[in-house]
């Protein structure tokens, strides 16, 4: 089994707080999200990722122009006002009520805006508490050389993928979108939610 495959299933463990004699999987992930919870800013730049062989996966690597960062969002699907003006009763709930862009989505958004120069790769889930969510999310340097000379990672600075994150193109944003899925019907989807008819949600 290779490193990558057995870090991955470490991780595995700790997120499921899995029962171990060697290693009290519980507590080394309540420790992680009590300093998580320390952090005074939603978002912070990070020296290296947490979960190493995830950030691998999703293109990060260890050079000049890549960066990544920690961000927090809130739990929830955000605070919905009950009607005061008269309503069916069908229609007076609050419950049940989500936003259109996920929370995976917010974290990258959040990010994107804290580093104006930078564009996203991708995200991953890294933790959550009782009160917020917490996502590395990978930004890259479209303007830096190093990212220029790399074959993997050169066509973030083209002028097509400007702002991805803003405009649902990551991995997030698509399925936000609800460009994530296959099967009859799906062809609903695209190009948009509101084409078709409006039937693809």
């Amino acid at each position: 089994m290779s490193f990558s495959k057995q870090l991955q299933q470490t991780f595995a463990k700790e997120y499921s707080a899995e029962k171990s004699e060697d290693y009290n999987f519980k507590k080394i992930y309540q420790e992680k999200m009590m300093s998580f919870r320390k952090q005074d800013v939603s978002v912070i730049r990070l020296e290296k990722p947490s979960n190493i062989a995830r950030a691998h996966q999703l293109g990060y690597k260890a050079k000049q122009g890549v960066i990544i960062v920690r961000s927090r969002v809130r739990k929830g699907s955000g605070a919905h006002k009950r009607p005061v003006a008269g309503r069916k009763p069908k229609k007076m709930g609050v419950n049940k009520l989500t936003r259109k862009l996920s929370i995976q989505g917010m974290a990258e958004q959040r990010s994107a805006r804290k580093f104006p120069n930078c564009e996203v790769l991708n995200s991953y889930w890294v933790g959550e508490d009782g009160k917020h969510k917490y996502y590395e999310v990978i930004l890259v340097d479209t303007a830096n050389p190093s990212v220029l000379a790399d074959k993997n990672l050169k066509w973030l600075a083209d002028k097509q993928h400007s702002g991805r994150a803003f405009r649902g193109l990551t991995s997030a944003g698509k399925k936000a979108r609800g460009h994530s899925g296959k099967g009859i019907g799906f062809e609903k989807h695209r190009p948009s939610l509101r084409a078709k008819g409006r039937k693809a949600k």
